[in-house]
């Protein structure tokens, strides 16, 4: 194998290696930044205590029962949730 070949080859393996360990520092510091810059949670789930389903708080309807306040998925749920406790008392 000549010198010059062998020269070529060197040049060759080193930029491999530049890629390969640029790439390797760009991934560490992407994953750090999106851990420092996550926006912090805004929102709490509570769950339909009818069909046990999870909704965000802000999005829920809410209902004041016996000095309870209740979360409901839909209209459907909160109206039979009301029906259900007539009901029973």
């Amino acid at each position: 194998m000549s010198p010059l070949r062998l020269v070529i080859l060197a040049i060759l393996f080193y930029i491999g290696y530049r890629l390969l360990v640029g790439i390797g520092k760009k991934k560490s510091v992407n994953k750090q930044s999106d851990e420092k810059y996550s926006p912090p949670v805004s929102d709490a789930l509570v769950e339909d205590p009818v069909c046990h389903t999870l909704v965000p708080k802000g999005q829920a309807i809410r209902l004041q029962h016996e000095n309870q306040i209740y979360y409901f998925c839909s209209e459907s749920c909160c109206s039979r949730f009301i029906s259900e406790k007539g009901e029973k008392q």
